[in-house]
């Protein structure tokens, strides 16, 4: 009766207050949140292309000037293991004239 009391003690208290060990226990403090501050454009650089889809082999829509300030749609980790960004360009810059292709694929 007595291992029965004592294994149920030790249970009990396993269940209770469950102890952080590196096999998987209880992780005790909630993982930061973790955002980014910067809302401002991000800046073409040199050699900046705009695709049609995230592919290295996709057609080119048009190459960006140095500096052309461009909006981030989203993001894109392709199946060859690059990364995309879908950037448009911000409007107020030179670049946003009638007819011309403002938003397309780049390679980070």
């Amino acid at each position: 009766m007595g291992v029965v009391l004592r294994w149920g003690w030790v249970l009990g208290v396993a269940l209770l207050a469950p102890a952080a060990l590196p096999a998987g226990g209880g992780e005790r403090r909630q993982p930061e949140i973790r955002r980014s501050d910067s809302s401002g454009p991000l800046f073409a650089g040199t050699s900046c292309e705009l695709r049609v889809s995230p592919l290295a082999v996709a057609p080119s829509l048009r190459r960006l000037a140095v500096g052309t300030p461009l909006n981030v749609l989203r993001r894109w980790h392709g199946d060859d293991g690059k990364d995309w960004l879908q950037v448009q360009i911000a409007s107020g810059s030179g670049e946003c004239l009638a007819g011309v292709v403002r938003r397309g694929w780049l390679n980070v």
